[in-house]
């Protein structure tokens, strides 16, 4: 079966291509190309930090201060009981020695996140720069 360029009868086979699935292709490329090039073109620009080979670190460094968090709300520091205006206190102190210690919290399981989240807010209004966590007691608390 041939198909006909003409209606009137002819049986010779039509010789134009169909060019509108080409050119149909070639817009969306266009468009596609004009979307994304200005964003290839466009640079942010990033701040990295870089590493100070001058800075030589401590040769005694401070402590960690333990900083355990029962599941009953109360606070530990280096074992001693804390309330949390005297929490307050110590790492004001704590946050202005040089070098800074770090501050290493261990938290029990069952504590509520809200006195852990108090906590970090704590030390980190104090000026902590220095916070980690430790292995969860899992002997209880």
């Amino acid at each position: 079966m041939a198909f006909s360029s003409k209606s009137g009868g002819s049986s010779s086979p039509m010789s134009e291509i169909n060019v509108t699935p080409l050119v149909d292709v070639m817009l969306v490329l266009l468009i596609i190309f004009m979307i994304t090039a200005p964003l290839l073109t466009h640079r942010i620009r990033i701040d990295l930090p870089q590493p100070n080979r001058n800075v030589q670190p401590p040769l005694n460094p401070p402590e960690p201060i333990k900083l355990q968090i029962r599941a009953d709300g109360s606070i530990f520091w280096n074992s001693l009981p804390v309330t949390i205006s005297e929490l307050k206190a110590q790492l004001a102190v704590t946050a202005v020695k040089n070098p800074q210690p770090e501050l290493q919290i261990n938290a029990s399981p069952n504590v509520e996140y809200q006195n852990v989240a108090v906590v970090l807010a704590d030390a980190k209004r104090a000026g902590l720069e220095k916070i980690g966590f430790e292995n969860i007691d899992q002997g209880g608390g």
